[in-house]
């Protein structure tokens, strides 16, 4: 196994071209890290701290969207850094136009028409971006501007340093998006996923280092049994993570039979292919939808009227109601971003109009019944399994008596994009490989002989 990881390796770094992709990809992640560590203009470190830590020991309410905010987008909301709103405005944008190029004729027409109209929607994304990152700067230079202790996070707060920060903080996202791009163009992987994945990564070791610092205090008689969650811990997050690959790449295929046609003395067609439809074909954002209509309503209102309202604590992430709640949305997000795109009547009648056909279905209205019939169940299957990744955190928590930040690797949207990411990557290093007739990851065997036969 090992000798096999050292000879993918060495093929990966003896390529010129893919060297070159790998070396543009990490240098690309580490500016994107250093931007974390330069703060605002004119904010106070000091009283941004204990802003943040007065918050957490009120806890819930609008810090929960926060954080987890800034763990699915790859940003910093929590500390007022020039890449603090992360790629976060550019995925809003682009989410909003792939559910506007659904509803509205002239969009769909629009993206329709080719590479210029994929343009024209990508402007209008740009356009977007900016003035969400506009409307998320306000919210955070409102929230340095509050003051605990006596002390504000913003030195000194005026309308001139405000403008400032706020033209920092866009500036700052766009130049994310612009270097998401540049991965994209001149990387390895999708640039933007890459960003988020590398995010969630960076707050690993603070999670490690939090969970072993209460080690050495513990007594004698309760190590034993620390070293016992930890190993827990550690075979559920790899049980876990196999179980994500698994139906990240797991899917039904439908066989597809080509009809055949006589022209002259040819036969053309009659080849078999599958159509393939994932399991999990919503992705992640089943749970962002649902986890944002959950945290934020309830994080502004407690906010607005206190956290001890008898109503709002039945929302509280750690409640019956709001797993019943977060379930039942993350069911039907999935549904729905799914009849998005898959349209059963259009792709039966693609495959009349070419001649396709599902052996034993006839063409035309059963097709579509037919392909209708395995997208729901499909569909249910993967709501089944987000449900399960999504409570995992929360079920973790609470039995095993660990930090919800620790949990939250364990399960949730965090596990899914890493390694949904980490997939892509991987299956874009083995075509690189596989092109150039290198042997990839996967080393597949070679074939039997048949008996009998000898060798040239």
């Amino acid at each position: 196994m090992l000798r096999t990881v050292v000879t993918v390796l060495k093929n990966i770094l003896g390529i010129p071209e893919l060297r070159k992709r790998l070396l543009f990809t990490i240098a690309m992640l580490g500016v994107y890290r250093i931007g974390f560590h330069i703060y605002l203009p004119g904010v106070n470190v000091d009283a941004l701290k204990s802003l943040m830590q007065s918050a957490r020991e009120s806890g819930g309410g609008l810090l929960d969207f926060v954080q987890m905010t800034s763990a699915l987008t790859g940003g910093d909301l929590q500390n007022a850094t020039v890449f603090s709103l992360g790629i976060m405005p550019y995925i809003s944008a682009s989410i909003i136009f792939s559910l506007l190029v659904k509803v509205f004729p002239r969009l769909e027409q629009l993206q329709k028409e080719g590479e210029a109209g994929r343009k024209a929607i990508n402007r209008y994304t740009r356009y977007a971006t900016v003035a969400l990152c506009i409307v998320q700067g306000i919210f955070i230079i409102s929230f340095l501007n509050s003051t605990t202790g006596g002390r504000t996070p913003i030195a000194d707060s005026n309308i001139y340093m405000n403008f400032l920060q706020l033209t920092v903080l866009t500036g700052g996202a766009l130049f994310l998006m612009w270097l998401g791009e540049k991965i994209t163009e001149y990387g390895i992987g999708n640039g933007i996923s890459l960003l988020i994945m590398a995010g969630i990564i960076a707050s690993m070791p603070a999670a490690l280092l939090s969970l072993f610092k209460g080690f050495g205090t513990l007594a004698p008689e309760e190590q034993p049994f620390f070293v016992l969650r930890m190993l827990l811990l550690t075979a559920l997050f790899f049980g876990i993570v196999a179980a994500v690959v698994f139906i990240t790449k797991g899917q039904r295929r439908i066989p597809i039979q080509q009809a055949r046609v006589t022209r002259g003395r040819r036969t053309l067609g009659g080849s078999k292919h599958y159509m393939p439809i994932k399991v999990n074909s919503a992705g992640v954002l089943p749970i962002i939808f649902a986890q944002s209509l959950l945290i934020l309503p309830t994080g502004v209102l407690s906010f607005l009227i206190g956290s001890d309202n008898r109503w709002l604590a039945l929302l509280s992430p750690n409640s019956f109601w709001y797993m019943v709640l977060y379930v039942l949305m993350i069911g039907f997000f999935t549904y729905f971003w799914t009849s998005l795109y898959f349209n059963p009547t259009e792709i039966a009648n693609n495959m009349k109009e070419y001649g396709s056909f599902i052996p034993g279905i006839r063409p035309g209205r059963r097709t579509a019944e037919y392909l209708e019939q395995v997208i729901h169940r499909i569909t249910l299957a993967g709501a089944v399994f987000l449900a399960f990744i999504a409570l995992t955190p929360q079920v973790v928590s609470r039995t095993l008596e660990v930090d919800y930040f620790i949990s939250s690797f364990l399960g949730g949207t965090g596990i899914l994009i890493v390694v949904g990411v980490a997939l892509d990557l991987v299956d874009k290093i083995e075509s690189q490989l596989l092109v150039r007739h290198y042997e990839g990851f996967v080393r597949t065997p070679p074939p039997q002989e048949k008996a009998g036969s000898s060798a040239p």
